[in-house]
C-alpha cells in the first residue's frame, strides 16, 4: 500500500472496502459521456468508489483519518450502495501489524456514513466506539450539522455512527483551523457539507493532503468537476482551487479517498485549471516506486 515519509510522520493509505454511488450525483453537471470514460457505471448508473483512509504514524501516535462505512448496514442498504466490505478497515490495519487498540487518534473529515460509519460497532447494549483506545476529532460545525441536517443530507447522517462517541466521552470538537500535532494542519471546507475538515501533513520538505470529498476521485481534479451531493458547488470549487494551489506550490501529494484505482496523485497547474503530473496506484503490487523521498509502495 502506498507510503509517504514526511519528517517524523510515516503516512500509509488504509483501504476500507468499496461502495457504488450514482455517477450523475458524483459528477453533478458534468455530462455522462465525459465522466463515464474514467468511471464506468453499472446497470444502475452507479460507479465504484473506494473508502480509503490514511494512517499517520509518528510522535508516539497512530492517527487514522476517516474510518469508512463499517459493518452496520442491513441488506437493503447494502444492495442500494452495492457494498463491497473487503478489505475491511480491521483487516487492512492488521496487514500493517496493527490491532484496533493500537490506534490512538481518529480525525473524521465529516460524519457522512461512508466516512464515519466505521466509528461505531453494534453491541447488545447499543453502538459503542469501534477503536477502544482512540480519541476522536470532528469539527463542531459538522457535529451540529449532523444533528440538524438539511433535507438533502438527512440520509447521509446516521446518529448510530457517531452519537456513541460523545456518550463515551472520547470525542473532541474542534472549532476551525488547528494544528493538533507537529506537522499536521486541519483546514475547514464547507462546500461539500458544513464543517468538513481537510488534513494536511508536512515535513522533510514535502507535504500530503487528505482531500476527503473536496477532491473525491482523480477525475475531480478539474475545478468544474464537483459533486451533485455538494451543498454549495461554488464554494467547493474555490476550496479545491486553494487546496491544489498550495499543493502545487510545495510539490505536495493529494490522497484520493474515493478513487478506486489511484491512491495518491501529485497535482500540476494546467492553464487556469489543474491536472495530475504523477499518480500512485491503489494496488500496491502494480505500483512502481517513485524516486527516493517521494511516495512509495509497500
Amino acid at each position: 500500500m502506498p507510503t509517504l515519509a514526511l519528517g517524523d510522520w510515516t503516512l500509509r493509505t488504509v483501504e476500507a472496502g468499496h461502495l457504488w454511488l450514482d455517477g450523475g450525483s458524483m459528477f453533478g453537471s458534468v455530462p455522462k459521456p465525459l465522466w463515464s470514460r474514467t468511471n464506468p457505471p453499472d446497470e444502475r448508473n452507479r460507479i465504484r468508489l473506494a473508502m480509503r483512509c490514511l494512517l499517520l504514524s509518528g510522535h508516539g501516535r497512530h492517527v487514522l483519518v476517516d474510518v469508512g462505512l463499517g459493518d452496520k448496514f442491513g441488506d437493503k442498504l447494502r444492495d442500494i450502495y452495492r457494498v463491497e466490505p473487503e478489505p475491511s478497515l480491521v483487516r487492512s490495519l492488521a496487514g500493517l501489524g496493527l490491532a484496533p487498540g493500537d490506534v490512538t487518534d481518529v480525525v473524521l473529515t465529516h460524519l457522512h456514513f461512508d466516512h464515519a460509519g466505521g466509528a461505531t460497532v453494534r453491541t447488545p447494549a447499543g453502538p459503542r466506539p469501534a477503536l477502544p483506545r482512540a480519541r476522536w476529532y470532528v469539527q463542531r460545525r459538522n457535529w451540529e450539522n449532523a444533528h440538524a441536517p438539511n433535507p438533502r443530507e438527512r440520509a447521509s447522517y446516521m446518529p448510530e455512527n457517531y452519537d456513541a462517541l460523545g456518550e463515551a466521552g472520547v470525542l473532541t470538537l474542534w472549532d476551525g483551523p488547528c494544528e493538533p500535532w507537529p506537522g499536521v494542519e486541519v483546514v475547514p471546507a464547507d462546500g461539500h457539507t458544513r464543517g468538513l475538515q481537510v488534513v494536511r501533513v508536512a515535513g522533510g520538505g514535502g507535504s500530503a493532503w487528505f482531500a476527503s470529498d473536496v477532491i473525491p476521485t482523480a477525475a475531480h481534479v478539474r475545478i468544474p468537476f464537483v459533486m451533485g451531493y455538494d451543498v454549495a458547488a461554488i464554494e467547493t470549487m474555490e476550496e479545491k482551487r486553494a487546496l491544489l494551489s498550495r499543493a502545487v506550490a510545495d510539490g505536495g501529494w493529494v490522497v484520493l479517498e474515493h478513487d478506486p484505482d489511484t491512491a495518491l496523485a501529485r497535482p500540476a497547474a494546467d492553464g487556469d485549471d489543474f491536472t495530475w503530473s504523477e499518480r500512485v496506484p491503489a494496488d500496491a503490487a502494480a505500483a512502481a516506486a517513485p524516486a527516493a523521498g517521494d511516495a512509495r509502495s509497500r
